[in-house]
């Protein structure tokens, strides 16, 4: 629990191709919680594979750097992180919790909350992996379905589905090593879809339901948000350096060529540049056909959203969120990607921008920030169920009481 006059809040996404920081902290003299990034920091990353760790020392590195030039926009030592874990080992399925309610009057108590969700995670899972994050989804009292909070509520017998969230043990155990050789302790583990949810989605978004696509280096990460609760999540183990290999072997270019196409002169359909394009690399010009680039460019990303779709449909949620698609991650400033989603989805579709922002934010205005602001988000909101912890237990919190107090509702 962070006791300091200005409460700050840190977001740490680890991704293959980059190490993102980002820094908040709140006014506690508004009249309404405003959260303000006051550092951020980035750094390459060459020391994953897939969202895996795979080269520990330059893992450690990259985490370093970044957190170094955080530290320095900001003013404060960072010890304490929000972290996400990537990776195709981490996997969602539903559970369901059954208790009997004890007390004499029958009346639900947060206790009662905490205990029927703790027996939701009793499944079979097995021995190299672990739950690193439990959503409940709905809870039913005595046969009532679709209950929200039935804390307060009079029963014999509660029940809850909820979507758990696991991930390989020693793929965690590596993550958290790199952490510890940066020296940083990480509070809360969570997925990166979870935390792009988290910094683009307004809550009607929430409750009408809403699929968050985060299409990172060699990741996407889905994460289908309804009734303001986290419903399906799950990894694609493909991203932006596909784009890039499909480039270099469709051009017959270098790889570092095939992505300055990409981010330079990228962009599906009517977004794409035709004619010729030309790079400048190493003092030497190259010029490509534009329209070629752009089939190569679309072909790949339409595979993307058809897996997607094929995730929508396990779940049938296909067709039928009415919150539409929200994209994120390096790969969304590809021009003309909602679009294509859009066609490919049958949903509306956007590109998505982090939500009530102030401080130094026009440096992390990119798509590929949005993971580390909504970790750094999910920071604070972990922090509050921390606080509500101590409080219970007679600990006056200092100034943080005033400003969860402030945010409660």
């Amino acid at each position: 629990m962070r006791e300091q006059a200005s409460p700050y809040f840190v977001g740490l996404d680890v991704g293959t191709s980059a190490v993102r920081c980002v820094v908040g902290s709140v006014d506690l003299a508004s009249e309404e919680p405003l959260i303000s990034i006051i550092g951020h920091g980035s750094a390459v990353n060459t020391g994953m594979r897939k969202g895996l760790v795979v080269h520990l020392e330059e893992v450690a590195n990259a985490i370093n750097q970044a957190v170094v030039e955080a530290e320095r926009i900001s003013g404060v030592r960072i010890d304490n992180v929000t972290v996400n874990v990537n990776g195709v080992h981490v996997s969602g399925q539903d559970s369901k919790g059954v208790i009997a309610i004890s007390a004499a009057n029958r009346e639900i108590t947060p206790g009662d909350k905490s205990r029927v969700e703790e027996a939701a995670t009793i499944v079979q899972i097995p021995a190299n992996r672990e739950i690193i994050q439990v959503f409940p989804k709905n809870y039913h009292v005595d046969g009532h379905d679709t209950i929200k909070d039935p804390v307060g509520m009079r029963g014999v017998r509660l029940e809850v589905d909820a979507h758990i969230v696991t991930a390989a043990t020693p793929n965690l155990r590596n993550l958290d090593a790199a952490l510890d050789k940066a020296h940083m302790r990480p509070l809360h583990h969570t997925v990166s879809g979870l935390a792009a949810a988290e910094a683009v989605l307004e809550r009607k978004q929430k409750e009408a339901g809403t699929v968050v696509v985060d299409i990172g280096a060699s990741t996407i990460n889905i994460a289908v948000i309804e009734d303001g609760e986290v419903q399906h999540v799950a990894i694609i183990p493909m991203g932006g350096i596909n784009i890039t290999n499909d480039l270099a072997i469709g051009l017959k270019t270098d790889l570092d060529i095939a992505e300055q196409v990409k981010i330079q002169h990228g962009g599906l359909s009517d977004h794409a540049k035709s004619g010729k394009v030309s790079i400048q690399h190493n003092k030497i010009n190259h010029v490509f056909d534009g329209d070629e680039a752009s089939m190569i460019i679309e072909a790949r990303v339409d595979e993307m959203f058809e897996y997607v779709d094929k995730e929508l449909r396990a779940i049938h949620r296909a067709r039928k969120l009415p919150g539409g698609v929200v994209i994120v991650g390096g790969s969304a400033n590809i021009p003309g990607i909602s679009a294509l989603a859009k066609n490919k989805l049958g949903l509306a579709a956007r590109v998505g921008k982090s939500q009530n922002l102030s401080g130094i934010i026009e440096d992390i205005q990119d798509p590929s920030f949005i993971t580390a602001i909504g970790l750094m988000q999910l920071d604070m909101l972990l922090a509050n169920q921390m606080f509500s912890a101590h409080s219970s237990a007679g600990d006056s919190g200092g100034l943080l009481s005033d400003f969860w107090r402030k945010i409660k509702g």
